[in-house]
């Protein structure tokens, strides 16, 4: 599960990026990189030592 939603950050990573390359509303943009940023800190602590 960890490691999938670190690929899930990732594409959200991306994502936000391309939105601002397109110039997409600021707000989008600021969701995308939210997403993106809770996905990957949740990947990284499911693969923490110690769970269970």
């Amino acid at each position: 599960m960890g490691t999938v939603l670190l690929i899930v950050g990732g594409v959200l990573v991306g994502g936000a990026w391309s939105l601002h390359k397109q110039g997409a509303p600021r707000v989008a943009v600021v969701i995308a990189g939210v997403l993106a940023v809770l996905a990957t800190v949740g990947g990284l602590l499911w693969l923490l030592p110690g769970r269970g």
